[in-house]
């Protein structure tokens, strides 16, 4: 028997609200997600929260599709979810993310 996940989607913000490499905080139902923009002019979600001290990524600096947290400058690659620095070593969760009118749309299953 396979099991279908279902994937609910969400809208997170305006596409225009992020610029290229940089990062917004979204809130829903209990949990902080990190949207972004690439330098590539695509978009991105992982969790919100660095997986070393539970700190807001969007308070970090993005660069080259890395997310640096703004407390010990633990990396993530945003595109993957993976710890790439000291002292983070645990992956973020990743979330796929679609435009719709403008619109960015992330989901959620």
């Amino acid at each position: 028997m396979t099991t279908t996940t279902a994937t609910r989607w969400i809208e997170a913000c305006a596409a225009d609200a992020i610029d290229e490499e940089d990062v917004v905080r979204f809130d829903h139902d209990g949990h902080t997600y990190a949207i972004y923009r690439s330098p590539d002019d695509e978009y991105f979600a992982t969790d919100g929260l660095c997986t070393h001290e539970q700190i807001h990524l969007a308070d970090g600096l993005v660069m080259d599709h890395i997310i640096e947290c703004p407390k010990h400058n633990g990396r993530f690659d945003y595109r993957t979810g993976q710890a790439k620095g000291a002292p983070v070593c645990v992956n973020l969760k990743t979330y796929p993310v679609k435009l719709d009118g403008g619109k960015v749309l992330l989901g959620l299953a």
